[in-house]
Parts: C-alpha cells; sequence; structure tokens
C-alpha cells in the first residue's frame, strides 16, 4: 500500500513489529526468553518512541479534526496501553503468543483503518511535524 511519505518511518517500524509479533506467536518453551529480548530490544529501541510519536502528534490533530475519528485514536490509546502492560508481564508462552496477536491485530488495524484517516485528516504541516519528530 502506498504510504504517505511522512508516514514511511511508521510503517516500517509496523514491518519490524509484525516480525516480533511473528517470533512471539511461534515462541515455544526453549525459545522463550531470547524471544523476549527481541520483544523489549524492538519496544527500547523503536516501539516506545513509536507510541509515543503517535500518541503526541496523532491524537490532537485527529480528534480536534472530526469527532468521527475519536473511535480510531480510542481503539489506538487503549491498544498501546494495553501492549505496553503485556510487554512488561508476559511470562509464558501463552502470553506470548497472546502478545503475538495482539501485536499483529494493532498493526494491522493501524496500516488499514488509523493511517488512511491520518492521511486525509491531517494538514500537510502536521504530517510534516511528524516526519520531523521521528528523525530526531
Amino acid at each position: 500500500m502506498k504510504r504517505a511519505p511522512e508516514l514511511t518511518r511508521l510503517s516500517h517500524d509496523h514491518h519490524h513489529a509484525l516480525d516480533v509479533a511473528r517470533r512471539l506467536r511461534r515462541a515455544h518453551r526453549d525459545s522463550l526468553e531470547d524471544v523476549l529480548d527481541q520483544l523489549h530490544a524492538f519496544l527500547r529501541t523503536r516501539g516506545e518512541e513509536h507510541f509515543e510519536v503517535e500518541e503526541r502528534l496523532f491524537t490532537p490533530g485527529l480528534c480536534a479534526g472530526d469527532p468521527r475519528w475519536e473511535p480510531a485514536v480510542a481503539r489506538m490509546l487503549a491498544e498501546h496501553a494495553d501492549l505496553r502492560g503485556r510487554a512488561t508481564t508476559v511470562a509464558d508462552v501463552a502470553a506470548a503468543h497472546a502478545l503475538g496477536d495482539a501485536l499483529h491485530d494493532h498493526v494491522r488495524f493501524e496500516e488499514r483503518e488509523l493511517f488512511p484517516i491520518v492521511e486525509v485528516t491531517l494538514a500537510q504541516a502536521e504530517l510534516e511535524r511528524l516526519q520531523s519528530a521521528l528523525t530526531v
């Protein structure tokens, strides 16, 4: 899917998140520790910043632009909170699989539903501010 250039970095993050989700979904007892290390490394290097940028820049622009987008923003915020919480408490293979499913579904939601809204709702200046926040 062709993405606005300002969202490319976030889409690249999603590609990496899907790889982590796949690993979580395939985790087994012997690989769980390594998979969780990969998850936490991703969150430290990209994931948390990704969440923060979306929350800081999408929320005001979308909610102020049109109340029809508030449910998508509310879903994004709720899923970010859920993923953060699960990432700190996952302790067994079943929880890893569930987290992998949740992460996969979240990425698909953002790519298929949220980002198209962002592309048509946010002003060019807001998109450029988003891109600047991601290049720092």
